[in-house]
């Protein structure tokens, strides 16, 4: 159960582990609690022999609005950034999406395996608005899970996209009313568990593989990409005119 000081927490629904992000009063932003309680839930889904799926969800109002950039980037070890960004699984994991998944709140769905959102869920990659790029597998992954030239516009314009749009595109697996995204995510994970467990497993393990050959080209381009924003005083514009709720004055440089 979850209590005032918890950001992460978990229940176990038959042989599917449920993970909440539950720091609502900050849109669900990613701090180092949450990754380390992100990493710890999935390195129980990954541990535990008797969970077959897994479900990770947000509050009913936002999935994540991303990185807490107070805060800063936060890593585990078995798991990359936020706990999950690189993470080896070979138990499934589903998205539940209620409001909106917003730069690193995106990353971790495309770091899933299946989508189910609500109609109020919103899907986007806004760094570019603060002279930032996705650094935790936004840009390849994205242009994997969708159509190139929509992946395009997010990372290019930093505009979201709906969930019926992303339903439509194949982005999203099913789309709900508003607050039912959990419940049908824990069904879609219990139609999982219905079938033969070590088939699952090996099925994800063959697909975990093509990611890892798809990936490191994806890591070394962000890596380059990285190395030039953290020098760049567009970025440091950016970022204060976010925390000054104001609009940046860029120089291009």
């Amino acid at each position: 159960m979850a209590d005032d000081a918890t950001t992460v927490w978990t229940e176990v629904q038959g042989r599917v582990l449920v993970v909440h992000i539950e720091r609502e009063h900050k849109r669900n932003a990613i701090d180092p609690p949450i990754t380390e309680g992100i990493g710890a839930a999935l390195d129980q889904l990954d541990d535990d022999p008797e969970l077959w799926a897994g479900v990770i969800t947000g509050t009913p109002t936002v999935f994540s609005a991303g990185t807490d950039l107070r805060a800063g980037m936060s890593s585990t070890d078995r798991g990359g950034q936020y706990g999950i960004i690189r993470r080896h699984r070979l138990t499934p994991l589903i998205a539940a999406v209620e409001g909106p998944a917003f730069g690193g709140g995106m990353e971790i769905v495309l770091a899933c395996d299946l989508v189910v959102a609500s109609t109020t869920a919103r899907f986007g990659l806004p760094e570019v608005q603060r002279s930032l790029v996705p650094i935790c597998a936004g840009v390849f992954r994205s242009v994997r899970a969708l159509p190139q030239n929509v992946a395009h516009e997010l990372l290019l314009t930093g505009d979201p996209i709906d969930a019926e749009r992303a339903e439509r595109l194949g982005f999203v697996s099913r789309v709900t009313a508003p607050g039912q995204a959990l419940a049908e995510a824990v069904a879609l994970a219990e139609r999982i568990c219905r079938n033969g467990p070590v088939a699952v497993r090996e099925t994800m393990r063959i697909l975990d593989g093509l990611r890892v050959d798809s990936d490191a080209h994806g890591w070394q381009l962000t890596g380059v990409a990285e190395a030039v924003i953290v020098s760049s005083a567009d970025t440091v514009e950016g970022v204060n005119a976010f925390f000054d709720r104001r609009e940046p004055r860029w120089t291009g440089r």
